[in-house]
């Protein structure tokens, strides 16, 4: 099995490109706009596309989509929605954002702002949360960024 190339660390990282889907555009607009901070690029009638942290995630509008990940994994104590996406964030970002999500109403935790892993290899700052129509989102931090593929 062939496995995936390193990324080169001499590269600029790209951005990563994810569509998905909302029962409501303005619902979905209010969430990544007004909490999570995006800036709005295209749109239509019928998808939206926002730059989380200069990542192209696509909000498409399909009617009757509403729910939560109805799948999870144990991870460290926590039931993880599968699927979910999301970025890793510098520490100082993701403590800014974990400040504004405490402030807001109505957040939909799954896994309130919390450490994992602590004192191993890989330990992170991680917040999970739903948005208006149930997907699942994960923000992370590591407070040592190599430790981010570390698996011992």
């Amino acid at each position: 099995m062939q496995k995936c190339p390193p990324f080169a660390r001499t590269q600029m990282l790209t951005p990563f490109h994810i569509a998905f889907p909302v029962h409501n555009l303005e619902l979905a607009r209010a969430f990544y706009v007004e909490l999570l901070g995006c800036k709005v690029g295209r749109s239509s009638d019928q998808w939206i596309d926002f730059d989380l942290y200069g990542h192209q995630v696509v909000a498409h509008l399909v009617e009757g989509h509403e729910g939560r990940a109805s799948e999870s994994n144990p991870v460290d104590g926590d039931d993880v929605p599968v699927p979910h996406f999301g970025v890793v964030l510098a520490m100082a970002d993701w403590k800014m954002l974990k400040k504004r999500l405490l402030a807001a109403e109505d957040i939909r935790w799954v896994v309130r702002p919390r450490i994992r892993f602590a004192g191993l290899a890989g330990e992170q700052a991680t917040l999970f949360l739903l948005d208006p129509s149930g997907n699942a989102l994960e923000f992370k931090s590591f407070a040592d960024m190599s430790q981010l593929f570390a698996s011992s």
